[in-house]
């Protein structure tokens, strides 16, 4: 597949980035609700980034809450004399302690940009960072001095462009009338279609960074008869966490989704999984999926998705009756 676009900042990434929350272990809520995915091995992780890069993936999207800092720290270490290679897009807003691994609130001031920034740009080992993506919803009158605040980095050469993760399209269209926005970061998977979101980006030349793309592993490693255990977000699931049910088992009613289209993503000799990235590939040239990893196996399913290229308008058009019916 073609290289695709962060927007107006013109970068060229890997038509699928990896999403590196799982790959920074166990944290944590102060009533010590889980919010990672379940342990990890840190070289493990480093081994799976290197294989993607070997594969053709450039872009890595984190954010420093991840494992309270910890993914930013493996990711950082995993790149080291490889920072040309790719393409790093981090997060910040929500503030945590790094040594018990605890996240505790957001702090939304732009005095807390300029201080985050500088933080991660420390845990990733590197002298700037491609896309910096504001990590919490909030007012249009603070997002704007926000957005400000980004705009004064692009200045100072330590971030290249900035975008928003958010669900809401009014959101995601304030930081676009910025000069330097280049993306916008939303749920879409074949479960959640986004199509204002999608519609956004191609009238305001923006990247659309699919996050969930693979329904937090309902579209490929988890079933009825693998939950997720352990310190796993899933297995006390918040309420938007819809996609499982409490103890780490799908939702029944998601997965009768997934059981409904799941030859239709398996043409061609895919995986479940790769047939969801191609599902979103297929949805819009401007959407840049990014499937989450433990392990380099996930890390070569992932990456060598793009082998197979779009799904066809006529698989789109069968897995849309099929989840309407």
């Amino acid at each position: 597949m073609d290289m695709r676009r962060l927007g107006r900042a013109g970068i060229e990434v890997s038509p699928a980035g990896f999403g590196c929350w799982a790959i920074g272990g166990p944290f944590q809520t102060p009533a010590g609700e889980p919010l990672g995915w379940g342990e990890v091995d840190d070289g493990e992780s480093v081994r799976a980034i290197h294989r993607a890069i070997e594969l053709g993936i450039t872009f890595f999207d984190t954010a420093d809450v991840y494992g309270a800092g910890h993914s930013e720290r493996v990711l950082g270490r995993a790149l080291a004399g490889r920072r040309d290679q790719v393409v790093i897009a981090t997060k910040w807003g929500n503030t945590f302690d790094e040594s018990t691994r605890t996240m505790h609130h957001q702090d939304s001031t732009p005095e807390y940009v300029h201080k985050a920034v500088r933080a991660s740009l420390d845990r990733l080992g590197t002298e700037y960072i491609d896309l910096y993506q504001l990590h919490f919803d909030t007012t249009d009158e603070i997002a704007l001095a926000l957005r400000d605040a980004c705009e004064e980095l692009v200045r100072d050469g330590l971030i290249r462009g900035y975008a928003w993760s958010t669900d809401t399209v009014r959101s995601a269209e304030l930081f676009a009338a910025g000069a330097h926005c280049a993306a916008v970061q939303h749920e879409a998977s074949v479960l959640h279609d986004a199509p204002e979101f999608f519609a956004l980006c191609e009238r305001e030349d923006l990247a659309s960074i699919n996050r969930t793309p693979l329904a937090m592993g309902l579209l490929g490693r988890r079933d009825t008869s693998r939950p997720a255990t352990g310190a796993d977000i899933r297995t006390l699931p918040p309420s938007w966490l819809r996609y499982f049910a409490d103890g780490g088992v799908p939702a029944p009613e998601w997965w009768e989704k997934v059981s409904a289209i799941r030859e239709v993503l398996q043409s061609d000799g895919r995986t479940l999984a790769q047939g969801a990235l191609a599902w979103l590939w297929a949805r819009s040239p401007r959407t840049v999926p990014i499937p989450g990893f433990r392990t380099v196996a996930q890390a070569e399913e992932n990456a060598q998705a793009a082998t197979f290229g779009p799904l066809q308008p006529a698989h789109l058009a069968e897995i849309n009756s099929l989840l309407t019916t």
